[in-house]
């Protein structure tokens, strides 16, 4: 069995902003695979179960705000019994450029409040992150404005293509296996 975590912060107020990214990946995923969204094992887990081909998959939407996903993620492994190996992590990336991806394993937080969250909670940083780039903030706006700003018109249509290629990665890979080749997809 699989756990793919969209990170994101929880609420209206959040929805369609960079930092939410990895949410949008997993709502994608879970439109498509006609799955339902439910609140299990407790009130700050809000998964979709799926069963693509005989593999069995768990969407996390942590309902924690980013910083504290790494609970969300530890307990959802811990009540369906999900080694850290089979752990795949959705989420915006302030060091690529606006639609850029890349799938790392095994690496660091690289200042992802949400990512070392997890990696804390979990004790290990041994698991695959799909990184989606939001790009830096051009202005001397503080970070912390940048990533829960909504993207701009022209960032919608490079995003929409992005979370396409990131979903059918995503379900490609599920059924059959990573890429050789993680550095760039």
């Amino acid at each position: 069995m699989k756990l793919i975590v969209g990170l994101g912060n929880p609420g209206k107020k959040y929805e369609d902003t960079r930092h939410n990214l990895g949410f949008m990946v997993v709502e994608k995923i879970c439109r498509e695979a006609e799955g339902s969204w439910e609140f299990k094992p407790s009130k700050e887990d809000k998964i979709c179960r799926l069963k693509l081909t005989d593999q069995g998959i768990i969407l996390l939407e942590p309902q924690t705000y980013m910083n504290e996903s790494g609970k969300s993620v530890h307990e959802v492994a811990n009540f369906y019994k999900i080694t850290t190996a089979d752990i795949w992590v959705v989420h915006d990336d302030l060091d690529l450029p606006i639609g850029q991806a890349r799938l790392s394993k095994d690496s660091t937080a690289a200042g992802h409040k949400g990512v070392q969250s997890i990696i804390d909670n979990l004790g290990t940083k041994n698991f695959y992150r799909f990184r989606i780039g939001i790009g830096k903030p051009i202005d001397q706006k503080p970070v912390e404005d940048y990533v829960l700003e909504k993207f701009t018109t022209s960032e919608k249509t490079i995003i929409k293509e992005v979370v396409e290629k990131t979903v059918k990665l995503i379900i490609s890979s599920v059924t059959n296996g990573l890429p050789k080749n993680i550095s760039d997809f």
